[in-house]
């Protein structure tokens, strides 16, 4: 008796020793190719000669701050919560722009799990000194505000270093003619909010050597330029020097359809700043809604020198149809800055921001050629090394799931256990959405039973559409339409059975408002619509919330673990 019941134990200890079976990794999912392809209205007048195009970033290139050293211009964004993280782009004459980098490559940089996709990375602000290369921002809900540095800025950038008590968001750095460094960034005004929205800017001297603010903090703006009528969200401050002037400009109203930039200045760097009499000096706030092709929620800027002595502002538009919505999200727009009277002015009232306009002197080249703006066709057959810069990924992948080398000629994507409405990462490749009308398409193996992948059109976790392919047997697989339009369920939306042949094509078509799902199953009847009419607003900014845009790209689940879920 004795001896059975110490081998049960053994046996009962050896189980408990023993770790749980996993199940086998799914079989992946090829795609052959992606293209996008976009022909908006704005963009079909031919480019007079000497001219460029508004904007310049087009599609989802948030909250732009822009630096000039040894004769280029570097530039970056807000990322949120996609990674790689803060591109950074190059350009000798603010036309023509490429993408060299990201700040955020590393996935031990930086963790966004948790978070909704518009927390993450706020308002990166870039500037250049002493032959360095420094990016300060905010990690919302993540770490806070940061220093990053690189001597080139195609990267290697540094680790995050932190900087210990500094609260708010939007951080700027100052460099002094004689050797000091401001900090400065939106935060809560000293003592109670008096309403919504009522923040104010602070600014403090840094020492950059050990990243440590030091001294006194001290309020330059509390609420806006005209504080009795509460002003709202006083926010990316940057600050200039200019003939003993020291100007100071930050976005107001929030970064919607009231954004505006205003500026004020000072004899002395802590102030007291004077607000300009004509504030704002970029808005379309007070603008027709009905005017055609509308331009809106323009402000967030930064300025900088030209060569020739010109100055340009760099800030974020949105390009809206229907009114109010936009699924492009939030773009980078360029404008020449004109001073009058020791004020610089982007705009003047009243004037609508132009889609065309004549090119800084220096610009090389035709601005046709601009590949981030305009209406092309972007194919990327997969035959490179590496990613192409364009695909970004939804929060920090835990492991290598994308991949160029295991099917030369083919993306291969490992699917995982993580749907589109998942807090971490998911196996979804997207590329911006850049027009109001364009077509995404791809070539794509079967998936293996237990996987389904297609193509997504993805605005955050709880906005998306996902149209997939499941295998039903040998010969058959389901065609099917899903989305999700804020709510706590997944919809199926359309579905359709056929035969499985060795070529399968997908197609996701928008034309502002209205959204088609194709598929082409090799069958010989070339396209096929599945859902046609289907509402382009969920992947809205203004109906999703938050401050991006759409993606389009690959994505792959796997379904038997989430079924075990």
């Amino acid at each position: 008796m004795l001896t059975r019941l110490l081998l049960a134990t053994m046996i009962l200890l050896s189980a408990a020793a023993t770790p749980p079976l996993r199940a086998a990794p799914a079989p992946p999912v090829h795609f052959d190719w992606f293209e996008y392809t976009g022909r908006d209205v704005a963009f079909e007048a031919p480019l007079p000669p000497g001219h460029y195009r508004n904007p310049i970033l087009a599609g989802f290139h948030a909250d732009p701050s822009i630096t000039r050293a040894n004769g280029r211009y570097y530039l970056v964004n807000s990322s949120f919560t996609y990674f790689p993280g803060i591109p950074v782009f190059e350009s000798v004459d603010l036309v023509h722009w490429k993408q060299v980098g990201n700040v955020i490559d590393r996935p031990t940089q930086l963790d966004f799990d948790g978070l909704s996709v518009s927390r993450g990375i706020f308002a990166p602000a870039i500037s250049y000194h002493d032959g360095l290369f420094h990016v300060v921002t905010t990690a919302v809900d993540s770490g806070g505000n940061f220093i990053a540095t690189a001597s080139d800025p195609a990267g290697p950038w540094s680790d995050p270093h932190w900087l210990p008590g500094v609260e708010g968001i939007d951080p700027s750095l100052f460099f002094d003619d004689d050797g000091r460094v401001y900090l400065l960034n939106n935060d809560v005004p000293p003592g109670l909010p008096r309403y919504e929205g009522h923040r104010a800017i602070w600014m403090q001297q840094i020492d950059m050597d050990n990243y440590a603010p030091m001294g006194p903090r001290k309020v330059l703006i509390d609420g806006g330029v005209e504080p009795a009528k509460n002003p709202i969200w006083i926010e990316g401050p940057h600050l200039y020097k200019r003939e003993g002037w020291y100007y100071l400009s930050d976005a107001e109203g929030g970064t919607g359809p009231q954004h505006s930039q205003v500026v004020l200045r000072s004899r002395d760097v802590w102030g007291p700043y004077v607000p300009y009499a004509r504030n704002p000096i970029l808005t379309q706030r007070d603008l027709p809604e009905d005017r055609p092709l509308p331009i809106t929620n323009a402000g967030h800027a930064d300025l900088v020198e030209g060569p020739d002595g010109s100055w340009w502002a760099v800030f974020l538009a949105s390009r809206n149809y229907a009114k109010r919505h936009y699924n492009t999200g939030r773009e980078t727009y360029l404008l020449p800055v004109r001073w009058r009277d020791g004020w610089p002015v982007i705009l003047p009232a009243g004037q609508t921001i132009p889609y065309t306009l004549k090119a800084p002197s220096w610009m090389q080249g035709d601005a046709s050629q601009a590949p981030f703006t305009g209406n092309f066709v972007d194919r990327d057959e997969f035959d490179a090394p590496t990613l192409g810069s364009g695909w970004l990924r939804v929060r920090v992948p835990k492991r290598p799931w994308a991949d160029l080398r295991e099917h030369p000629g083919a993306l291969t994507v490992h699917p995982l256990a993580e749907d589109l409405d998942t807090l971490r990462n998911p196996a979804f490749l997207g590329r911006r959405q850049q027009h109001l009308r364009f077509e995404a398409s791809t070539a794509m193996s079967h998936p293996a039973a237990g996987v389904a992948a297609g193509l997504a059109a993805f605005q955050s976790e709880t906005y998306w559409y996902f149209l997939g392919v499941r295998r039903l047997g040998a010969d058959r697989v389901t065609v099917f339409l899903e989305g999700r339009d804020g709510g706590g369920t997944t919809r199926l939306l359309a579905t359709r059975d056929v035969d499985a042949s060795a070529s399968l094509r997908l197609k996701i078509t928008g034309d502002e408002a209205r959204y088609a799902f194709a598929f082409d199953s090799g069958d010989g009847h070339g396209w096929q619509t599945l859902a046609a009419e289907v509402d382009g607003t969920v992947l809205s900014t203004d109906r999703a919330g938050g401050f991006v845009g759409a993606l389009l790209g690959p994505f792959a689940r796997d379904e038997r673990a989430l079924r075990s879920k």
